[in-house]
């Protein structure tokens, strides 16, 4: 049984590319089994009131977003595969980072530092689906994918028209504005004012709907449309962004009212 010499996952008969990372198949068979038999830990630390993610890595690998990686020490190597071409084609659509470099081996590494707040998600065997820019990094036993939005989702919600889906089991990394809130939903409904919702799991439908019954009534509440949320399982919600955050954002619209009374 074929598997990809990338991220260790059995490949379908006869695939060009591999299903979980895009990586073009090799004719030649792979040994089945997991790339790496060792250990990965990431922690999140604070330096000079920015944050950082750090990986420990004792003969094991890890996979990140394109551009993060800040700096490492060890015996340690970086991979950067070629994705299939339907990765290639999504990448122009979304203007995502559709190459996940891989940092494989024994040391440390530090990935960019960020104002926003970093959270470890730990999967068994769950598939979440991400907002465009929150996946930061994972071990290689999660897949990545993409998940496709209804057109009137896409258009209205903010959420474009693909997500990144990852699943499995492992660690994942995501980043966010602020602090992130967790909603349980069990047969239920969450109501979003806005694009704060950073991750839900694939048991919750994304719809877009009009805040009020009635057009009239949705256009006098002030609300138009909003994002509901159904079914059952976990969103994700960054409904505060933090200080440092807040402050960027401040600032830059500041200087943009001041150039709009310029011209």
């Amino acid at each position: 049984m074929p598997f990809c010499r990338n991220c260790g996952n059995e490949l379908k008969a006869n695939a060009s590319f591999c299903g979980g990372c895009g990586t073009q198949a090799d004719n030649t068979p792979v040994v089945a089994g997991p790339p790496d038999i060792g250990t990965v830990s990431f922690d999140v630390i604070k330096r000079e009131r920015l944050k950082m993610v750090k990986i420990e890595l004792e003969n094991s690998a890890f996979r990140y977003e394109a551009s993060a990686m800040h700096y490492m020490q060890g015996n340690l190597e970086l991979e950067s595969n070629v994705p299939g071409v339907g990765k290639l084609f999504k990448s122009l659509i979304t203007r995502e980072k559709v190459i996940k470099p891989v940092i494989r081996g024994t040391g440390t590494v530090h990935l960019a530092p960020s104002f926003g707040d970093f959270t470890i998600l730990d999967l068994e065997n769950d598939e979440w689906i991400l907002d465009q820019g929150a996946y930061y990094a994972s071990e290689m036993g999660i897949e990545l994918g993409a998940f496709t939005n209804r057109a009137i989702s896409a258009m209205f919600s903010g959420e474009k028209w693909f997500q990144t889906v990852v699943a499995g089991t492992g660690k994942v990394v995501i980043i966010s504005p602020g602090p992130l809130e967790t909603i349980d939903l069990v047969n239920d409904k969450l109501v979003v004012d806005g694009t704060f919702a950073v991750a839900r799991t694939s048991g919750v439908e994304l719809k877009v709907a009009k805040a009020a019954k009635g057009l009239f009534s949705s256009y006098i509440s002030g609300e138009g449309l909003v994002n509901t949320f159904t079914g059952t399982g976990k969103v994700l919600i960054a409904p505060v962004d933090n200080y440092y955050n807040t402050l960027i954002h401040t600032v830059r619209m500041i200087n943009s009212n001041l150039m709009n009374v310029r011209q």
